[in-house]
């Protein structure tokens, strides 16, 4: 690891982990009324543990016609949310909680890029004595 990345620490890969699952997310919340859609989420902690250990996560393909995983498929599986009501469709999305996961994940985005700035900045000061 180099002292750039130990600089900058996890936040790079938060970034990436918040863009993709903001992706998800609105996917889950396009497809609202989509007959038999299943809304799905990352494990969090599953892709903070990888992201922590330096590791990227394959995704299995347990079928010959499955897609194959991207580099985008990094932070593991992705899992299916458990809904809180019955939905006649089979639909699982529940807008509001969809919405408000998406609106903290836009925060935690905001957050890490504060944080990549700051250090960012530090280095530049350190380096050329200047902002």
């Amino acid at each position: 690891m180099s002292w750039i990345d130990q600089a900058l620490g996890i936040h790079p890969s938060a970034l990436a982990f918040r863009s993709q699952r903001s992706s998800v997310l609105a996917a889950n919340i396009a497809n609202a009324d989509t007959a038999g859609y299943k809304a799905r989420d990352y494990d969090f902690r599953t892709a903070l543990q990888t992201a922590d250990q330096g590791q990227t996560m394959k995704m299995r393909a347990t079928h010959s016609r499955h897609i194959q995983a991207s580099a985008s498929d990094r932070f593991g599986d992705l899992k299916y949310r458990v809904p809180t009501k019955f939905s006649s469709t089979g639909n699982t999305v529940e807008a509001e909680v969809e919405q408000a996961a998406f609106s903290e994940n836009a925060l935690r985005y905001q957050t890490s890029l504060q944080f990549l700035n700051g250090s960012i900045s530090g280095m530049r000061l350190a380096i050329t004595g200047t902002r």
